[in-house]
């Protein structure tokens, strides 16, 4: 069982307390999820929740109450010991130790949320909940702020609107603190050490699944808790497929494996990275041209993420050499600008160049407010992955060169997680090797 250290959720819980200032947030945390029969699927928590309490139980909700003095301000609702359920689930902490171990300032069993919320969130000017995500929560919710609405309209005292908590949350989670760092690293090294351990074992393998369970079961040999998302072990023209996750197709050694795989540790932080190599040792002569370009291309995306840049500067670096490249294969037709405006690209790169990474693998945070991008700023991670998709499944568009069957099943793509420092951007995942010196055997 893992206890946190309860000092990060306190420090955190204290800063989201004064962003409230006078306001009462209700976060659930998630709930078992039916798998089939009478089987659940491994329990995920939710992460704000998680973010604020570090709490790994289902059926659990949390409230902060900015408007009441310290000592008050942190209530929880759990589910009590129960022997017998503990017998057949496993262990809980129960109210005592909610209290005791996770610093609420009172727990009290999860059956009491109805008639005891009313009271607590009394006095409060708004309401923070996420609204359409917990429709069991959300009823009472709705109801008490109704009564309450109501009893304001007579006393002038109570809950006006509802806020979304990702108001302030998603803010708090973009910019990573020293501890969330060094947890980043850590699921990163694994899932870096994953990956070399692929492109060491190669040429032992005869399917794409021997090489998800090599991979998986690394993670779990390591103290993780497992894939931080559905592994992607991608042969030959699967590669093309972007989500590709059936992983049951056997290995040709003329052909490219992508790996697209990360682990998520026992604390839910989580690493992202995909790697593209040789099954057979050797790239051909068209699989080393768009290889190149890709790695090209993400180098130079990598170098533009520095402080005062933004997510998009970093996408169209990669673009904007994806598109020369392929032009002068001949791939792609036209000015680069006019590519780009229309979009003309996409039947080879569909996707955007990286995302937010954190607790979720595609974690919380805007990419742009109304007009404005979001500047990077240090503490913030992010993957950087341009790839390069040839494939009969999106029809060229019209006025681009046909694709000679030469090119035809080669999907390449190179990710790695980025952590933002000033005008020296570092690669926490440079573990996994990606020249074609280090893949070619």
């Amino acid at each position: 069982m893992f206890v946190p250290d309860y000092k990060v959720f306190e420090e955190r819980r204290e800063i989201f307390l004064n962003k409230l200032d006078g306001k009462a947030a209700i976060i659930p945390g998630a709930n078992l999820v039916k798998h089939h029969a009478d089987c659940e699927y491994p329990f995920r928590q939710d992460s704000n929740f998680w973010y604020l309490t570090g709490f790994d139980e289902p059926d659990a909700i949390a409230l902060f109450l900015s408007h009441k003095p310290k000592g008050e301000r942190f209530i929880m609702f759990v589910a009590p010991k129960d022997v017998i359920s503990e017998v057949w689930h496993g262990f809980r902490w129960g109210l005592e130790g909610a209290e005791e171990e996770f610093k609420a300032d009172k727990a009290h069993s999860i059956s009491e949320l109805r008639d005891l919320l009313p009271s607590y969130i009394n006095g409060a000017d708004e309401l923070v909940f996420s609204i359409g995500k917990y429709p069991l929560i959300e009823k009472i919710v709705l109801e008490i702020f109704s009564q309450q609405l109501e009893n304001r309209s007579r006393s002038g005292i109570g809950a006006n609107s509802i806020k979304s908590p990702e108001i302030y949350l998603n803010e708090m989670r973009l910019i990573k603190s020293e501890f969330e760092i060094n947890r980043m690293r850590e699921a990163i090294q694994i899932s870096a050490e994953a990956h070399e351990l692929v492109r060491e074992s190669i040429s032992t393998k005869k399917n794409e699944r021997q090489i998800q369970g090599l991979l998986e079961g690394f993670f779990l040999e390591k103290g993780a808790r497992g894939p931080a998302y559905n592994s992607i072990v991608a042969s030959g023209d699967n590669a093309c497929i972007l989500h590709y996750t059936s992983n049951n197709s056997p290995l040709k050694k003329e052909d490219l494996l992508l790996v697209d795989a990360g682990c998520s540790l026992t604390d839910y932080y989580n690493g992202d990275i995909t790697r593209t190599i040789p099954i057979g040792g050797k790239f051909s002569k068209e699989q080393r041209d768009i290889y190149e370009i890709v790695l090209r291309a993400q180098k130079n995306a990598i170098k533009s993420a520095v402080t005062g840049s933004n997510s998009s500067t970093v996408h169209n670096v990669a673009l904007t050499i994806l598109i020369e490249g392929l032009k002068e294969i001949g791939l792609l037709s036209g000015t680069t600008e006019e590519i780009i405006e229309n979009q003309s690209y996409k039947h080879l790169y569909m996707h955007r160049t990286g995302h937010w990474l954190g607790l979720d693998v595609h974690d919380v945070g805007a990419y742009r407010m109304g007009d404005y991008e979001v500047p990077l700023q240090n503490g913030m991670i992010l993957t950087v992955e341009p790839g390069i998709y040839i494939s009969d499944r999106i029809p060229v568009p019209e006025g681009q060169p046909l694709i000679d069957e030469k090119w035809k099943g080669i999907g390449i793509r190179i990710e790695d997680d980025v952590l933002v420092k000033d005008a020296n951007p570092e690669v926490l995942s440079i573990a996994a090797l990606k020249e074609i010196s280090d893949l070619e055997f």
